[in-house]
């Protein structure tokens, strides 16, 4: 698995602009996930879960991954081919609305979530500071494998 993977073919910006398939992307996991496990986590019959898994393949975003045998049957785990996804400049913005409408729902269930909206006028070399202080400190953050997840979400932008 590569660590980034830069969505910049029409494939992959048509596949991540839907928002079952950024749930998808994101509920696979580090160990992959069967469509039977992703269908029970996310609440989404089979056969939907089955269709936006072929566009993620077809996409290069998902790949197959391990078999294992259920009860007489194999199922087929689907593994990310990336631990993280950078958009490309200057996408039509659908991909990135139907990630933010994915994390716009789930905000609302956490009571002491924080969500900090703020416009600042920077020079571009205090953009860039920040930039990379933002992307270390999100990458560097380790992951505790047992524990509750949490989404983290950090942008920087340039308004108009």
């Amino acid at each position: 698995m590569t660590e980034v993977l830069h969505a910049t073919s029409p494939a992959q910006m048509r596949a991540f602009a839907h928002p079952t398939r950024h749930r998808i992307w994101r509920d696979i996991g580090p160990d992959g996930a069967t469509i039977s496990q992703l269908a029970h986590r996310l609440n989404i019959n089979k056969g939907n879960i089955a269709h936006h898994l072929g566009v993620l393949v077809e996409a290069g975003l998902v790949r197959k991954g391990p078999t294992r045998t259920v009860r007489g049957g194999t199922e087929q785990y689907f593994v990310k081919t990336a631990r993280r996804v950078k958009f490309a400049p200057g996408e039509n913005g659908e991909a990135t609305k139907a990630m933010l409408g994915t994390i716009a729902d789930e905000i609302p269930d956490d009571d002491r979530s924080l969500l900090v909206h703020r416009v600042l006028r920077l020079t571009a070399t205090q953009a860039r500071a920040l930039h990379e202080h933002l992307e270390k400190l999100v990458n560097d953050l380790p992951n505790a494998p047992r524990e509750a997840e949490y989404g983290v979400l950090v942008g920087l932008y340039r308004r108009g």
